[in-house]
C-alpha cells in the first residue's frame, strides 16, 4: 500500500519538535539541584589596625562527607593577581613563608562552627592584610558541578580612637553626690558610631570590672545588672555634654561604689550585613573613689526555737533591728556571761575548745542566716546547756590593711533556757504495711513509738526466734543516736541488711531487709528514758509476732503489656512482675527477657539482668540493642523497644529467678524460678487519615495558555510520613485509559510516564509542591491534544528505622476536565454520507472535503483513520485494492496557523468527518484467472512445455549423431578408394627409381 505524505506538514511538525527541545532544556536547567555552592561573608569589610576580624565561609549543596575542608588564601593589594595561601583546614604545610609564623602563633587560625561553616579569624590586623580574600572548598563531589569558591573584599584602616580622664583620687561620704566626665573621640572616614561604657573596679582592681552604665551605639542608655533600680530611679545617669563629652552621675554614693571608675569607648561599623561589629575599644585612666559609709544605730534581740526537753534541739536568733541597708556586721555569743562563738562579717567562725568539739561531732552549729541575722543551734540539749545566753552585735568596716574598723555596738537581753523533766509513757509496736505475714526475699519494717512529753529516749529491739524462749539481741539506740547491732544481725553474712532509725523523737524504725524462715517469732522493743530522781532509768516494752513464708512453693511470674498490638515506627513496652502469692515480690531477682521472632518454633535471649546488676545481650537479632531499654526494681522488670518494625514482631516470655539475701555477694544458685506466659506482640501499620479533595471542575483556556491543575490534600495522618504524588491524563476519547504523566515519590524524586518521556512532553508537563497539603501540576502551551481529563493519587509512606518504606493509604483527586475556548476559526469537514464500491486490483479515492476556509495564512494537516484490524497507514489514495482493505474510513483535518515572536505554528481548530464505508468487490474471471485458479491445470500448463521441450532436445541430439555417423561412413569409402589409387602409383614410382639407382651404381 502507498502513504502520501504532505512536504508542508512535516516541515510544521519539525519547526514543533525544535521549539520542544529548546524548551525542555530551559526546563531540566532550572529544575536542577543539589549543586555546590560556597557563600562568603559580604564585603567590603572595614576592619581597624591593631584589632581582631572573623570572616565567614559556608558550603552547601555538597556530596561526600558532611565536614568539609576550607582553604584560604589572600590577594594582596600590592599584586592584586598573585594568590598568596593563608590556612587550610586540611593541610598544615598550606600557608606561604609570610603567614606561616602567624598561623604558627595562634594569631590566625580557623574556627570551625559546623562540619559545613567556618570562620577566619586574624587576632590582631596589620595594614599590609587588606585585600581580596578567597574561600575556597576541596572537591569531594563524584564530579564538579556548581561553584567551589568565593571571595571577599577587607579593607584596614587606621585607628583613630581615643578616650582620656585624668587619673585622681576621691574621698566621698555615703549619700554624696559624684560626677565624673570622659573624652572620647574617633576621626574614621567611613561612617562609624560610638558606644561609651562607665565601669567600677573594687578591691584594688583585682576583681572583674562591674558595668555602671553604658550609652549604646544606637544612642540608647542602658545600666549594668547591678545597677537598673538606681538608673530607674534617676540615682545613675550618663550625660552627653558635646561632641566628645560623656558625664556619669551618681546622686547619693554608697557604700558598694568604692572603688576605681574608668571609662571605655568603643567605635562600631556597619557590615554590608547590616551586622554592627567593632573595630577599635578605648579605656581611659582610673578614678580612685574612697567612701566613708555613714553610721546608723540599730537594737539587737534574741528569739528562741525549742520544746526546752533534754534531746531538743534548741536554736536561738539574734536579730539587727534599724542599721543602714547592706551593713558589715560581726555578731558574738555568750553563755553565762562566757564568749562562746565569734562571726566576724566576712563570715568567718571562731569557738571556744569546747563548744568547737561539739560542733565537730554535730552536735553544734553557728551560722548567718543574713546580713542581719545569726543563728545559734544545739542539736540535742542536755542540762549543761541549760543557762544565760546572750549576742552582741558591732558595726564594722574593712581597713586599707585589710583589718575591721568598729563603729558601733550593741548587745541583746538575755534568754534563759531550763530543762523540761521526763514523765510516764507508753509504747506501741506495729508492722509498716500493717501486715505481720511477709515473703521469704522481702523486706520486714517494725515501728516503735512512744507516747507523753518530748524528751531524750533510746531504745532496744529483740529477736525470740520460734521453738526458743531465749530472746537475742538486735539492733539499740541511745540519746545520742549511736546505732550497734546484735552479733546475730551485725555480722559478715548480714552485709547491712538490718537497720535502725530514729524516724521522730519517739519513733525508731527496725528494717530487715531481704529476710529469711529463720527471722520469723516474736520481737520486743524496749524503750528507756533518763529518770532525775530515781537510781536507774525508765524502760517500756512492747512485743509483736511475725512470720516469713517460704518461696519455693509460691512463685508467680506474670508478663503484661498495654498494647499487644502496636504501630509500626512507635514504642511499646513489656512488664514482668515477680509475685510471691498475691504480693509484690521484693527479693534479689535475676530476668531473662526470650523472644521467639514469627514463623519461628525457637525462643531466643534478648537480655538477662542478673541480681548483682550486670546485663547480658543475646546473639539473636543485634538490632534489640540499639533501640532497647531495660529497667528493673525489686519486682518488676520493664523491656522498652523504642521505633518497632516488622522484625519485632512475634511472641515474648520472661524467666524470673529469685535469691537469698547473700546472693548479693557470693555465686549461691537461685532459691527459685519461673517462667511467664507467652505474650505475642503485634508491629502493625497505622491506619491511614489521608483525604484528598474530590470535587471535580471544568477549565477552559485559550490555546497555547498555560494552567495550573491542584492537588488539595484535606487532612493526613500524624508522624513523620511522606506523600508520593501521582498525575494522570486522559485523553478526550471516551475510550482513552489514563496515561501516568509524572509521580513525585516519597522520597521527591521525580519519574515521567512512558507516553510523556518525549523532550516535548517534558517540557509542557512539571509538577511543584506548593506547601505541605497543596500540589500543582503545571501544563506550558496548552494545545488540542491536551484537552481531556486529569486527576492525581496520592500515597502516604512511612519510613522506618531499618529504611523499609510501607504503603499507608491512597486516596485520588476529583477530575479536572480540560477545555479550549473557540479562536474564532472554525474548519467544517463534510459529513455526508459516503459509501463506495470497489473492485478488487482497482484504485479507489476518498474525498475530504472542507465546507468552511479558515484565514488565507494557514495550513491544514490531515489524519486518515480505518477500523477495520490489523490496518497500516492510510493516505487518500489506495493502489491495487486488497479484499481486506474494505471498512470504515474517516479523516481529521486540522487548522494551523503562525503566532508569536518568534513564530509558531498554533493549531488552531479540528474536525471529523462523516464515516466512509468502503465495499471491495472480487473481480471478472479472466482466462489467465481461470487458469490460476485451477491448481492441476496451473501444474499442467506449468510442466508440460519443459517436457516438451526436452523430447525435442533428445530428438535433436538423436538426428545429429545419425548425421554425424553417415558423414563418418562416406568418409571412410573415399579413404579406401584413395588409397587405392595411391597404392597403385607408389608402385610406378618404386620401379623407375630402383631402375635409377641400379645405373647409379654402374656407373
Amino acid at each position: 500500500m502507498l502513504v502520501t505524505l504532505l512536504g508542508r506538514e512535516r516541515t510544521v511538525l519539525a519547526q514543533m519538535a525544535g521549539i520542544s527541545y529548546v524548551a525542555s532544556f530551559l526546563f531540566l536547567t532550572k529544575l536542577s539541584i543539589g549543586q555546590r555552592e560556597v557563600t562568603v561573608q559580604k564585603g567590603p569589610l572595614f576592619r581597624a589596625e591593631g584589632y581582631p576580624v572573623s570572616i565567614g565561609c559556608n558550603v552547601t549543596g555538597h556530596q561526600g562527607p558532611s565536614e568539609q575542608h576550607f582553604q584560604w588564601s589572600v590577594y594582596l593589594l600590592t599584586n592584586p593577581t598573585q594568590e598568596v595561601q593563608i590556612i587550610s583546614t586540611k593541610d598544615a604545610a598550606f600557608s606561604y613563608a609570610v603567614y606561616t609564623q602567624r598561623v604558627r602563633s595562634g594569631d590566625i587560625y580557623v574556627e570551625r562552627v559546623q562540619g559545613n561553616s567556618v570562620l577566619l579569624h586574624i587576632s590582631k590586623l596589620q595594614m599590609k592584610d587588606a585585600g581580596e580574600y578567597e574561600c575556597h572548598t576541596p572537591n569531594t563531589d563524584e564530579k564538579y558541578y556548581g561553584s567551589y569558591s568565593a571571595k571577599t573584599n577587607l579593607v584596614v584602616i587606621p585607628d583613630t580612637l581615643s578616650a582620656t580622664m585624668s587619673s585622681q583620687t576621691l574621698g566621698k561620704e555615703e549619700g554624696e553626690p559624684l560626677a565624673l566626665t570622659c573624652e572620647a573621640s574617633k576621626a574614621t572616614a567611613q561612617h562609624t558610631h560610638l558606644s561609651v561604657t562607665w565601669y567600677l573596679t573594687q578591691d584594688g582592681g583585682g576583681s572583674q570590672a562591674t558595668e555602671i552604665i553604658s550609652l549604646s551605639k544606637d544612642f540608647i542608655l542602658v545600666p549594668g545588672p547591678f545597677y537598673t533600680e538606681r538608673f530607674a530611679a534617676s540615682d545613675v545617669q550618663l550625660n552627653k555634654l558635646g561632641p566628645t563629652s560623656f558625664r556619669l552621675s551618681i546622686e547619693r554614693l554608697q557604700y558598694s561604689d568604692q572603688g576605681q571608675l574608668f571609662c571605655e569607648a568603643t567605635e562600631w561599623i556597619q557590615d554590608p550585613d547590616e551586622n554592627w561589629m567593632f573595630i577599635t575599644k578605648k579605656q581611659t585612666d582610673q578614678t580612685t573613689l574612697r567612701i566613708q559609709p555613714a553610721v546608723k544605730d540599730f537594737q539587737v534581740n534574741i528569739t528562741a526555737d525549742s520544746l526546752f526537753a533534754e534531746g531538743k534541739p534548741l536554736e536561738l536568733v539574734c536579730l539587727v533591728v534599724g542599721s543602714g541597708r547592706d551593713p558589715q556586721l560581726q555578731g558574738i555569743w555568750f553563755f553565762n556571761g562566757t564568749e562562746i562563738a565569734h562571726i566576724d562579717a566576712g563570715g568567718v567562725l571562731g569557738l571556744k575548745n569546747d563548744y568547737k568539739e561539739r560542733a565537730s561531732q554535730g552536735e553544734l552549729q553557728v551560722s548567718k542566716l543574713g546580713p542581719k541575722a545569726f543563728s545559734l543551734k544545739i542539736f540535742s540539749l542536755g542540762p549543761e546547756d541549760e543557762g544565760a545566753y546572750r549576742c552582741v552585735v558591732a558595726e564594722v568596716m574593712k581597713t586599707r590593711t585589710g583589718s575591721w574598723q568598729v563603729f558601733q555596738r550593741k548587745q541583746s537581753p538575755d534568754s534563759h533556757v531550763h530543762l523540761r523533766k521526763p514523765a510516764a509513757r507508753s509504747v506501741v509496736v506495729c508492722t509498716k504495711n500493717k501486715q505481720q505475714v511477709v515473703w521469704e526475699g522481702e523486706t520486714l519494717t517494725l515501728l516503735c513509738k512512744a507516747g507523753g512529753a518530748e524528751s531524750p529516749l533510746s531504745v532496744s529491739w529483740w529477736h525470740i526466734p520460734r521453738d526458743q524462749t531465749q530472746p537475742e539481741f538486735v539492733a539499740g539506740m541511745g540519746q545520742d543516736g549511736i546505732v550497734q547491732l546484735g552479733a546475730s544481725y551485725g555480722g559478715p553474712s548480714y552485709h547491712g541488711n538490718t537497720r535502725l532509725e530514729k524516724v521522730d523523737w519517739a519513733t525508731f524504725q527496725l528494717e530487715i531487709t531481704f529476710t529469711a524462715i529463720t527471722d520469723s517469732g516474736t520481737y520486743e522493743c524496749r524503750v528507756s528514758e533518763k529518770s532525775w530522781n530515781q537510781a536507774r532509768d525508765l524502760s517500756w516494752t512492747q512485743k509483736i509476732s511475725v512470720t516469713v513464708k517460704s518461696l519455693e512453693s509460691s512463685l508467680q511470674v506474670s508478663l503484661m503489656s498495654r498494647q499487644p498490638q502496636v504501630m509500626l515506627t512507635s514504642t511499646f513496652d513489656l512488664s514482668c512482675v515477680v509475685r510471691a502469692g498475691y504480693s509484690d515480690l521484693k527479693v534479689p531477682l535475676t530476668v531473662t527477657w526470650q523472644f521467639q521472632p514469627a514463623g519461628s518454633h525457637i525462643f531466643h535471649q534478648l537480655i538477662r539482668i542478673t541480681h548483682n546488676g550486670t546485663i547480658e545481650w543475646g546473639n539473636f537479632l543485634s538490632q534489640f540493642q540499639k533501640k532497647t531499654k531495660v529497667s528493673q526494681s525489686l519486682f518488676r522488670s520493664q523491656l522498652l523497644v523504642h521505633d518497632a518494625t516488622e522484625e519485632e514482631t512475634g511472641v515474648y516470655q520472661c524467666e524470673a529467678e529469685v535469691y537469698d539475701r547473700n546472693s548479693l555477694y557470693n555465686n549461691h544458685p537461685p532459691r527459685a524460678s519461673a517462667i511467664s506466659h507467652p505474650l505475642r506482640i503485634a508491629v502493625t501499620l497505622p491506619e491511614s487519615k489521608l483525604k484528598v479533595n474530590s470535587r471535580s471542575q471544568v477549565q477552559e483556556l485559550s490555546i497555547n495558555s498555560n494552567t495550573d491543575i491542584e492537588c488539595s490534600i484535606l487532612s493526613r495522618s500524624n508522624g513523620n510520613l511522606q506523600l508520593a504524588i501521582i498525575w494522570y491524563f486522559s485523553p478526550i476519547s471516551t475510550n482513552a485509559s489514563w496515561l501516568k504523566i509524572l509521580e513525585m515519590d516519597q522520597t521527591n524524586v521525580i519519574k515521567t510516564g512512558d507516553e510523556f518521556h518525549t523532550p516535548q512532553r517534558k517540557q509542557k508537563f512539571h509538577t511543584e509542591k506548593v506547601s505541605q497539603d497543596l500540589f500543582q501540576l503545571h501544563i506550558l502551551n496548552v494545545e488540542d491534544s491536551d484537552r481531556g481529563k486529569y486527576h492525581c493519587a496520592v500515597e502516604e509512606w512511612l519510613l522506618s528505622t531499618n529504611g523499609t518504606w510501607y504503603k499507608l493509604g491512597e486516596k485520588k483527586s476529583g477530575l479536572t476536565e480540560l477545555k479550549l475556548k473557540p479562536t474564532g476559526s472554525k474548519v467544517r469537514v463534510s459529513k455526508v454520507y459516503w459509501t463506495e464500491n470497489v473492485t478488487e486490483h482497482r484504485e479507489v479515492a476518498i474525498r475530504c472535503s472542507l465546507e468552511s476556509v479558515g484565514s488565507p495564512a494557514a495550513l491544514y494537516s490531515v489524519m486518515w483513520y480505518s477500523n477495520r484490524e490489523n490496518s497500516g497507514d492510510f493516505v487518500l489514495k489506495l493502489h491495487q485494492v486488497e479484499m481486506e482493505d474494505a471498512g470504515m474510513y474517516w479523516c481529521r483535518v486540522a487548522e494551523w496557523q503562525l503566532h508569536g515572536h518568534p513564530s509558531k505554528w498554533i493549531n488552531q481548530a479540528s474536525d471529523e468527518s462523516q464515516r466512509m464505508m468502503l465495499t471491495v468487490l472480487p473481480s471478472e474471471p479472466t482466462l489467465p484467472s481461470r487458469i490460476c485458479s485451477s491448481a492441476p491445470l496451473l501444474y499442467f500448463l506449468f510442466i508440460c512445455p519443459f517436457v516438451l521441450l526436452l523430447l525435442l532436445l533428445i530428438s535433436l541430439l538423436c538426428l545429429y549423431w545419425k548425421a554425424r555417423k553417415l558423414s563418418t561412413l562416406h568418409s571412410s569409402t573415399q579413404k579406401e578408394k584413395a588409397l587405392w589409387v595411391d597404392l597403385k602409383e607408389a608402385g610406378g614410382v618404386t620401379a623407375n627409381r630402383r631402375e635409377d639407382e641400379e645405373e647409379d651404381e654402374g656407373d
